[in-house]
Order: C-alpha cells, then sequence, then structure tokens
C-alpha cells in the first residue's frame, strides 16, 4: 500500500492508539519518523522508541505512549505543513502553541527539533505538526 503522507499516517497511529488506550504502536521506519519521534520523547511526550526487524527484512518503530492520571499525554497532534502546501517560518514568525504549553516540531537546515530549539538557535524551517 503506498502512503501519500507517512507523516500523517504516524500521526493517526499514535492518535487512535491513545484511543483504544494502547502502550505500544507500531510504525514503518524513515529517517523522519525517527527524528520527529526523538524530538517528542526529548519533550516528554512519549516514553521512547524502538527499531524492530522482522524476519522478512522489513523495519518498524515499535512506539512507546505516555499517560498520566487524567489520560494520554499527546492531547492533540496536528499536522501542519502538508504535501499539498507545505508551511514555512522564519525565526522571528513561528508560533506558540498554547502560550508555550505545547510544541511546533520544525524540519530546519540542522535537523529535526522542537519550536524552542530552533528559537534558540535562531534558524527557521519548515513547521511540521503541532504537539498539545
Amino acid at each position: 500500500m503506498s502512503l501519500q503522507d507517512p507523516l500523517a499516517d504516524l500521526f493517526s497511529r499514535i492518535r487512535n492508539a491513545q484511543l483504544r488506550k494502547k502502550k505500544v504502536v507500531t510504525s514503518p521506519l524513515s529517517k523522519m519518523r525517527e527524528n520527529i519521534l526523538e524530538v517528542l520523547k526529548n519533550e516528554g511526550y512519549i516514553r521512547g522508541y524502538a527499531r524492530t526487524k522482522h524476519p522478512s527484512g522489513r523495519e518498524e518503530l515499535d512506539i512507546e505512549l505516555k499517560y498520566d492520571e487524567s489520560g494520554p499525554v499527546i492531547s492533540n497532534i496536528t499536522r501542519i505543513s502538508k504535501p499539498g502546501r507545505r508551511v514555512y517560518s522564519g525565526v522571528e514568525r513561528i508560533p506558540f502553541v498554547h502560550n508555550g504549553l505545547g510544541i511546533s516540531i520544525i524540519s530546519t537546515s540542522q535537523g529535526v527539533m522542537s519550536d524552542t530549539d530552533a528559537r534558540e538557535k535562531k534558524i527557521g524551517g519548515e513547521i511540521i505538526c503541532r504537539v498539545f
């Protein structure tokens, strides 16, 4: 099956798994997905992730979701830049998510990072998603 937007697929898998209160969800491996998961792990939105290799040679990412007393830590994850409409932002125009309570994940020339890291390094880029 061919996916038109693999990152939207990743976000949908996370949302759907949280609705079903799953502890682990799998996703096909790609460098971009792995970079996004690394940012989510560093910011405390997921417990972690691991690469698994199947006997067929196919690799997947096992994502360990994080919950607290009230429910899932990620209450909203939204794709901003889409294949049909890319959204770029300079460092001075990077949006704050819920007055700094959430994050934006940005793809920059120095890699994928959170909006706070991009502001510290004074670089802009493509706004991939918003997490709250």
